[in-house]
């Protein structure tokens, strides 16, 4: 069965006229105790693999409706985008459309969805970075991001726990290759040592190797975005050691 099958699935016999945040707890398997003022009672070890891509994917569905949003209306470009993208079948179309529709009304409850998001996936920050991505994806969708999406997507980042340094990285790597700065891609210094240099580029490609993204938790569906992503850290690091005339 697809991922989105899966979703659908984990989320059945939810009313998604409440706080959808609160189906994202209940896929967790209960690991937010709703009863606590704070997430001191989360416990990550009871989230298993399966779980973790059923709540990435449902994540993305809602984040990705309610930045759509964002900036007054869905476009039929955003939404012909998602289909395409992550190839959901026909089957499961309408079942997915349903969440989408009902996340999409309004912008309000993306901080607290995010924030939950942030905290299930703390000690797997590749995840996080990977729905950022894709979240990208679906913005420039309409073939430009406009300054609410920014502002949204900088304020999902803060959730994430990411630094603006995080953020810039990411916002390079889904930018036109003529237009990315491979330093800030790479999220180093101008002045880093052509070794550290290559250390990090390794680093990077370890992370975002498709191998690795689908052992973290990672939906299959989702792989052909974080390509495009190594891509351009490989465009990135091939483009500074031109600059730096390393062979």
């Amino acid at each position: 069965m697809s991922i989105w099958g899966r979703v659908i699935g984990g989320a059945a016999g939810f009313a998604l006229g409440g706080p959808i945040g609160a189906i994202i707890g209940v896929m967790a398997g209960r690991a937010f105790d709703n009863r606590s003022r704070s997430n001191s009672n989360f416990n990550f070890k009871k989230i298993n693999n399966n779980q973790k891509q059923q709540i990435f994917t449902l994540s993305f569905i809602i984040l990705s409706a309610k930045l759509a949003k964002s900036d007054g209306q869905v476009t039929e470009d955003e939404i012909r985008a998602f289909k395409d993208k992550f190839k959901v079948p026909k089957s499961e179309l309408s079942k997915v459309s349903k969440i989408f529709n009902e996340a999409k009304k309004d912008t309000y409850g993306y901080k607290q969805i995010a924030n939950q998001v942030g905290k299930l996936f703390e000690d797997n920050k590749i995840l996080l970075e990977e729905l950022l991505n894709n979240l990208f994806y679906i913005a420039a969708s309409d073939g430009k991001i406009s300054i609410s999406e920014v502002d949204i997507l900088r304020s999902i980042s803060k959730s994430f726990k990411f630094s603006e340094k995080d953020f810039q990285r990411i916002f390079q790597t889904n930018l036109k290759n003529s237009d990315s700065d491979p330093y800030k891609l790479l999220g180093v210094s101008r002045s880093i040592s052509d070794l550290d240099l290559r250390k990090k580029w390794i680093k990077l490609n370890k992370e975002h190797h498709p191998d690795n993204l689908i052992a973290k938790g990672m939906p299959k569906e989702f792989i052909k975005q974080s390509n495009k992503e190594l891509a351009a850290i490989n465009l990135a690091y091939d483009k500074i050691k031109e600059i730096r005339g390393i062979s």
